[in-house]
């Protein structure tokens, strides 16, 4: 029983007040409120209170729901001419009080919407009035003005597209070539359309930005707001994002009237451009809508593409003129054969031979009788009514008939019966003709507001403000969390962490206000999206083994994955390890290699340069640079460049990296043999060997 009764529930919800049918592209109060305002239609406005009362007469709910569907209507200003305080869709406030606000039917609404001789009609919901199944709209109305709506179990969005776009898909396809149908939205803005895909339910997009030009320095001005986006709430969003920490700006200024113009204040030293990305990335500057196209066609909901929705309503569009034609060729007709009948009637003078008939069926029959040698020149047939019509004719008027007046007449009816017959014959040319005398008339008032362009997605991380500072305390803890430690370099929420710990190990994590990054780590840093330093690296692999050297780059990862550098054994030394911007200035590097003294061995200190080596994959295990017992290792430097390589100097462009001398021979360069006993002093940011 209960599921009986939520079937019947859902059923009414989706029929009859989310979804809107294909055939005119309006829910039933919408259908509804038009169907009022035809009826009181005298050309003046009238008040929306006094339509709202009037609607109620059809429509089963309250006034308010009425009201509201009346107002956003009147917002998209191509059915109803509005006066008064309407309401703002780019700021979102309210419209007046319906009592306060007036509203009369549009030229094109007239035009499109009603043709009553065509339209079929039910009772309304307590039989006492009649009201339209569906209104006879030649148009693609609901693409033009969208619709959005929940029901039970499913809801529906359709964008809004372009007036004169809408025109030329529909003759396109009345001339049977391919079309694409791109939303444009009232509020203007910049929309990436790739991968709208016709609008089709869960794999159609498009993504709106704001229009924000770069008025000087120190000031962006948004000037366009995305589509469902009002000024309070992008302005809000604005903040929420500086609040944050993502952007930084002084103040946000809301000059927005008749159209939206947002100032957003910089601080000094601020790049415009990147905070015009930030914005769009951590805004609602930017904001993705996904269609979903749910119309009510054959009394049940359907999911269809835009362009399945045009062809819709162009071809009832096409069947729509047909019947109106056809309603108007049986009019001209039955119009020619009144008028052919007067004039017989008149000019042969059969009004004189019923002077003598006594009774009414015999003034019928003799006046059928006079007729019958003109029946060969009519084109339908006599019928009674035809001679009861006759008989009613004025004498005064049959006094003053004028045969030429009348043949005049004759011949221009039966022109326009010659041109209605040749318009359905050419139905298709004539339905493309009505379109094109539509475009001229309308057109020019609904230019394209939102621009086309494809942009790609801003990367979060690059354009976040750097308002945190990435800190490491001695114990081993890193993270803008961690303000006991040393101060690395300036970050934002979103960055990624590079850490090589002490035993060569390479990981990227995401970061964190406080998060374990190993004891004395060789290199800790933000790994940004466009870096690519270059790792030189020499170590001893155990306690025995030969030296190795390598160069190499970061590469591909996973974050939170280990990647040793090193083969692993234990005893692994690390002699040298320094990072570097380009690989010119890697393979600068040279050091000097001291061997332990050994019997026989005489030379005990080699030169070897980084240059000499292929940067290769991070895993690679590098060339062998000696196999003899290994001392230590000392950087070479060139005399012109040593206050570069000095610690104030950057040796990459990684930010708070630095290269700084090589270790003094009481510290660093004197290590003793067991690495469990490491005496090196800790490796902060950037340090370098």
């Amino acid at each position: 029983m209960y599921a009986d009764y939520f079937m019947d529930y859902a059923s009414y919800v989706i029929l009859e007040r989310a979804v809107p049918h294909i055939n005119d592209g309006f829910k039933p109060v919408q259908r509804r409120i038009l169907h009022s305002m035809e009826r009181m239609d005298d050309g003046r406005f009238n008040k929306v209170a006094n339509i709202v009362g009037d609607t109620m007469k059809y429509h089963p709910h309250g006034d308010a729901s009425i009201g509201d569907a009346l107002v956003t209507l009147g917002q998209k200003g191509l059915l109803i001419d509005t006066q008064g305080n309407w309401g703002n869709i780019l700021t979102g406030d309210p419209a007046a009080a319906s009592r306060y606000i007036e509203a009369r039917l549009t030229h094109f609404a007239k035009e499109v919407v009603y043709s009553p001789k065509v339209t079929e009609w039910q009772l309304s919901y307590d039989g006492r009035n009649k009201e339209p199944v569906t209104l006879p709209v030649k148009f693609p109305l609901l693409l033009a003005q969208g619709a959005e709506g929940i029901a039970v179990g499913l809801s529906c969005k359709i964008l809004p597209h372009n007036f004169n776009e809408l025109i030329d898909a529909s003759i396109a396809h009345l001339r049977g070539e391919e079309f694409t149908l791109l939303p444009d939205f009232p509020t203007g803005g910049i929309m990436d359309a790739t991968d709208y895909r016709d609008g089709d339910r869960g794999t159609g997009r498009v993504r709106v930005r704001a229009r924000v030009e770069i008025e000087s320095k120190k000031i962006l001005r948004i000037t366009e707001v995305p589509f469902g986006v009002t000024t309070d709430k992008l302005i809000e969003s604005i903040v929420a994002a500086a609040d944050k920490g993502k952007i930084k700006i002084q103040k946000v200024e809301d000059n927005t009237a008749q159209h939206a113009d947002i100032l957003v204040h910089l601080p000094p030293g601020s790049d415009a451009e990147q905070m015009r990305q930030a914005l769009y990335a951590f805004t609602d500057c930017e904001v993705s809508i996904s269609p979903n196209a749910c119309v009510i066609r054959d009394n049940k909901p359907y999911f269809m593409g835009v362009s399945e929705i045009l062809k819709y309503n162009t071809d009832n569009t096409r069947s729509i003129l047909r019947q109106e034609l056809e309603i108007q060729l049986q009019e001209l007709n039955q119009e020619w054969h009144r008028c052919s009948l007067e004039r017989i009637f008149i000019e042969n003078r059969i009004y004189l031979t019923i002077e003598d008939c006594e009774t009414w069926e015999s003034v019928l029959d003799t006046i059928d009788n006079a007729l019958h040698p003109f029946i060969s020149h009519l084109k339908l047939p006599v019928t009674r009514d035809d001679i009861i019509a006759l008989t009613e004719i004025k004498i005064k008027r049959i006094s003053k008939y004028d045969a030429d007046k009348a043949e005049k007449n004759l011949l221009h009816l039966e022109e326009d019966i010659a041109k209605t017959e040749k318009n359905l014959a050419n139905l298709t040319r004539y339905t493309i003709r009505w379109f094109e005398n539509i475009r001229k008339k309308y057109g020019a008032a609904f230019p394209r507001k939102t621009r086309l362009e494809a942009f790609g997605t801003v990367d979060r991380a690059q354009v976040a403000a750097a308002l945190e500072t990435l800190y490491l305390d001695e114990e081993g803890f890193a993270g803008f969390g961690v303000k006991k430690g040393e101060p690395i370099c300036k970050c934002s929420s979103l960055d990624d962490v590079l850490i090589i710990d002490a035993d060569c190990v390479l990981k990227v994590v995401r970061i964190q206000e406080k998060f374990f990054a190993g004891k004395n780590p060789l290199y800790i840093n933000i790994l940004r999206k466009d870096d690519d330093p270059v790792f030189n690296l020499m170590y001893r692999d155990g306690r025995n083994g030969p030296l190795y050297a390598k160069r190499f780059k970061i590469g591909g990862f996973t974050r939170d994955k280990e990647y040793p550098l090193t083969k692993g054994t234990k005893g692994t030394r690390i002699f040298h390890f320094s990072v570097h911007a380009t690989e010119e200035d890697s393979a600068a590097i040279s050091v000097n290699v001291y061997l332990k003294a050994v019997l026989k061995l005489r030379n005990l200190v080699r030169s070897y340069s980084f240059g000499e080596l292929r940067i290769k994959n991070r895993n690679a295990q590098g060339n062998i640079v000696i196999k003899h017992q290994v001392d230590r290792v000392s950087r070479i430097m060139a005399p012109s460049k040593q206050q570069e390589d000095s610690p104030a100097t950057p040796a990459s462009p990684v930010p708070a990296q630095s290269q700084i001398p090589p270790p003094s021979a009481s510290s660093s360069e004197e290590h003793p043999e067991d690495s469990s006993q490491d005496t090196s002093p800790p490796m902060t940011q950037g340090s370098l060997f």
